[in-house]
């Protein structure tokens, strides 16, 4: 059916296409977002994570995703959750206040933020509630909490509680559509304490993998499971000597995974895509349309 050269996009058109068998509006569909902060391609790639390859074995995986310049935290995880690149957001390091910062975006909503996926839920998505769970402090500031139903920030690279907060939040709001973002910089701060690539940085990895199991086993005999969609993510790499910032392939390419219901098993390295575009693909799931032009993230399956 398709000629060489076989591209995923072409697959994940079909895949993702707003019919009403994958996006039914039926369906109270959940979307659970697990990021992970300075997650690697070689780390993964030493790394034991069974729980992370059973939850994505049916889904899509990427290793050749790229993160937005500069390779940094703040700058590439407001793209993942807004749909545009610093150059656009204004969000161009982790020192970034809304009442102190060098570049102006290029949009804003009426308290000064650039429009986030959580607005654009809020938005178009009667009913849907949202979460952002945390554990770096500066994370949260480029977005609008007034978007977001629940907020909860755990000290000291633990996340534990972030995890039962999630499960609980899903629990009691089962009967609605749910944005839920669950992240960890515990991964990161390893690799900053003890380089990348360190026993210690991969321990962090193997770390988040077991939590990531004992969340999922939790959400299946609550029979949450099955109608979620998980989405995988981080910000960038990282360079055992240099860290991250810079331009190595360590730190400008990272791993992108999507599972859920009727996505089916594409496992690839070979297609197109950039943490800009997240945010496109979540409000696809959530059976969004209208996109605030300032966005610029595309999905990366040409749909």
């Amino acid at each position: 059916m398709f000629r060489k050269p076989f591209r995923l996009f072409s697959v994940l058109c079909l895949l993702l296409m707003g019919s009403s068998v994958v996006f039914s509006q039926k369906m109270k569909k959940r979307v659970v977002i697990i990021g992970l902060d300075g997650y690697s391609v070689p780390g993964y790639q030493k790394a034991r994570h069974p729980h992370l390859d059973t939850l994505f074995s049916k889904g899509i995986f990427s290793l050749t995703t790229r993160p937005v310049m500069p390779s940094v935290t703040m700058p590439n995880w407001t793209s993942h959750l807004t749909g545009a690149g610093p150059e656009e957001h204004g969000v161009t390091s982790n020192d970034w206040n809304l009442n102190k910062h060098s570049l102006k975006a290029i949009d804003a909503d009426a308290d000064g933020y650039f429009p986030s996926i959580f607005k654009l839920v809020k938005d178009q998505v009667p009913g849907i509630q949202t979460a952002f769970y945390y554990n770096w402090a500066n994370l949260i500031k480029p977005f609008n909490q007034k978007y977001l139903d629940d907020v909860f920030f755990e000290q000291n690279d633990e996340y534990d509680s972030s995890y039962q907060r999630a499960l609980d939040f899903i629990k009691m709001n089962q009967q609605y559509p749910q944005l839920i973002f669950l992240y960890s910089v515990h991964t990161d701060h390893a690799g900053h304490n003890h380089k990348w690539m360190s026993p210690q940085y991969i321990q962090a990895l193997e770390d988040a993998d077991l939590a990531l199991g004992q969340f999922v086993q939790q959400l299946k005999q609550a029979g949450l499971f099955e109608d979620t969609y998980f989405l995988f993510i981080t910000d960038h790499g990282g360079h055992p000597e240099t860290g991250h910032g810079g331009l190595s392939m360590e730190e400008m390419l990272v791993p992108w995974a999507l599972t859920g219901p009727k996505i089916k098993q594409m496992r690839s390295a070979g297609f197109y895509n950039s943490n800009k575009n997240t945010a496109v693909v979540i409000a696809k799931l959530l059976g969004i349309k209208n996109l605030p032009k300032s966005w610029t993230g595309v999905l990366p399956f040409g749909l």
